[in-house]
């Protein structure tokens, strides 16, 4: 075979496309073609650039898609967006224990620090997800660096500055879709600024943004509120797309006392002296006003939010025990509350304790998820044009 290749009788449809999609990326008809056939031997699978009739498993006609882990945590992302038919093709998470459960469920280690990545070696993909650090702009976190006068949000050189290193990669790859997910705190941080630089920037670099708080409980026995941030990119919908955020099904009424175990070791039970140094301790602020002091949950009701500091005496969300002290949850019911239901718990319990309370709740991601692949299926099938970019 020469070095060039001709190809010849391509239908007019086809002739048609190439045109409208060349000049939309102002490239000439070879380096269009060119660029298709490198995507395309760079990772060969299903994605919204296939004219596929595929059914993905739990919605209703709708194509396959790829998407992007970042900020990955333990996969809770993954896990829902795998459920609506996406294939993941890159993750990146830095810490080495999520990484350990990040490797075990998914038969994949996650690349490291991400200031480390290159962008132009991320594949191109459909959604771009990303759980991106919540710490500094976190309620806790927030009070946490003011008692140590440390600086927090963007002026968090470590963590604060890492919004800008995902905003980078968006502007190298320009996904069709982000699914972002932080802390509900993000929109009031440093009296709404925060929130304001982070949304000019997603409209600066041209999407349409949108974001709300959802409460978990309407599918988790659990108060967890969260921001659930999706963008849709306006190079790709020239309109402002009809996504809706998603409500709990009627009748949806998740209790505590669905995600406990049996039997739970005697280990998880409060020592007498740290029972009664809370009991103390909630007597003492009651005193003063003040609202701190231990959880102990009605199993028949939801609990407070599981949080990443829950290992240390799992004060928050103490389950009560006939004739004895109350005990903490064990690390499987910790990922039942989040809705990852019974997996294998591959690392100590301090540390399934901080991946849980740190996680995104799949349950959640897959409703919201199911709103984007809805509206990113009607624009394919409306228009007859790939969202997958090429350039």
């Amino acid at each position: 075979m020469g070095d060039n290749i001709l190809v010849r009788k391509i239908p007019a449809d086809l002739r048609n496309w190439i045109e409208l999609e060349r000049q939309q990326y102002q490239m000439t008809q070879q380096e269009f073609v060119l660029s298709v056939l490198k995507d395309a031997s760079t990772v060969y699978q299903p994605t919204l650039t296939t004219n596929s009739t595929k059914q993905v498993v739990g919605v209703t006609n709708y194509l396959p898609f790829t998407f992007i882990d970042l900020f990955a945590g333990i996969g809770g992302f993954r896990l829902a967006l795998t459920k609506l038919g996406g294939t993941c093709i890159f993750s990146s998470e830095w810490d080495k224990y999520s990484q350990k459960t990040y490797k075990a469920w998914f038969n994949e280690l996650p690349f490291g620090d991400i200031r480390q990545i290159d962008p132009e070696s991320i594949p191109n993909h459909d959604i771009l997800a990303a759980g991106f650090p919540c710490q500094p702009f976190s309620i806790a976190g927030v009070s946490k660096k003011n008692s140590l006068g440390k600086a927090h949000g963007f002026d968090d050189i470590q963590q604060g500055n890492l919004f800008f290193v995902l905003a980078n990669i968006i502007r190298v790859k320009r996904p069709p879709v982000l699914f972002l997910e932080n802390v509900k705190n993000l929109k009031s941080h440093d009296h709404g600024r925060t929130w304001k630089v982070i949304k000019e920037k997603l409209e600066e670099l041209d999407y349409w943004v949108n974001a709300k708080v959802i409460d978990a409980s309407g599918w988790v026995p659990q108060h967890r509120e969260r921001i659930y941030i999706v963008c849709f990119d306006k190079r790709t919908f020239s309109d402002r797309p009809d996504f809706v955020y998603p409500v709990p099904e009627s009748g949806s009424n998740p209790i505590f006392a669905d995600i406990l175990e049996n039997a739970p070791d005697n280990k998880y039970t409060l020592t007498d002296h740290l029972w009664n140094y809370l009991q103390k301790y909630a007597e003492k602020h009651k005193a003063k006003g003040n609202g701190f002091g231990y959880g102990l949950v009605d199993i028949n009701k939801i609990s407070r939010t599981l949080s990443a500091r829950y290992y240390k005496d799992g004060s928050e969300i103490l389950i009560p025990q006939p004739n004895k002290n109350p005990r903490r949850l064990t690390p499987l019911e910790c990922s039942r509350l989040m809705g990852f239901e019974d997996r294998e718990i591959v690392v100590s319990d301090t540390q399934a304790y901080r991946q849980f309370g740190n996680a995104v709740v799949p349950k959640v991601v897959e409703a919201i998820g199911k709103e984007i692949v809805r509206v990113i299926d009607n624009h394919y099938k409306s228009s007859k044009r790939c969202l997958l970019k090429t350039s």
